[in-house]
């Protein structure tokens, strides 16, 4: 009787340590993925039509936060919280500091006097309205953004947004999942 108490007890304490053992573990995994969506990536969703066709309303977007310098070309979130848009916001990057972005009234962006090849992003030739006067070069630190859905699109073109201080650039969008 003694020895089949003692095995029982033994068989529970057991399963009582392998429960134990995995929520340690499952502990530890869900403190790791909370570190790493804080620090190393963060995910956004995408709000409005401004990146249309890349990005629909409703997409969640993974985000590069730690470690990202601005380029040219990149998809990237901006804490534009302090401006009159008072949100975070998705654009794409069109020109860094020192360069100089021209609009001509056909809908192309010029960089430095190069047109650029936008045919991969955008759906066809956009016409562009802004209250800010062209050419501009941007300043030391700040980026210049365009959305990809430029007539509906509040973007460096804007007074509102204007050029972005590259400190309020959250990171660069490595995927996209869900939306519409």
């Amino acid at each position: 009787m003694e020895n089949e108490t003692e095995t029982r007890t033994s068989g529970l304490s057991k399963r009582v340590q392998a429960i134990y053992e995995w929520l340690e573990a499952l502990g530890t995994a869900i403190i790791i993925a909370m570190l790493i969506f804080t620090f190393l990536l963060r995910v956004n969703e995408v709000k409005g039509s401004s990146m249309l066709p890349t990005y629909t309303e409703g997409t969640r977007v993974i985000v590069q936060a730690i470690g990202y310098q601005p380029s040219a070309g990149d998809v990237v979130v901006i804490d534009a919280t302090h401006t009159p848009l008072q949100e975070f916001v998705i654009k794409r990057i069109i020109a860094t500091e020192g360069q100089t972005v021209d609009l001509d009234g056909s809908g192309t962006v010029l960089v430095d006097g190069i047109p650029l090849d936008e045919s991969s992003y955008l759906a066809y030739p956009q016409t562009y309205s802004y209250d800010l006067s062209f050419p501009q070069t941007v300043p030391e630190g700040c980026v210049f953004v365009l959305g990809d859905n430029r007539e509906f699109s509040t973007d460096s073109r804007s007074s509102d947004l204007g050029m972005i201080d590259a400190r309020y650039v959250i990171g660069k969008v490595l995927f996209s999942f869900g939306g519409n």
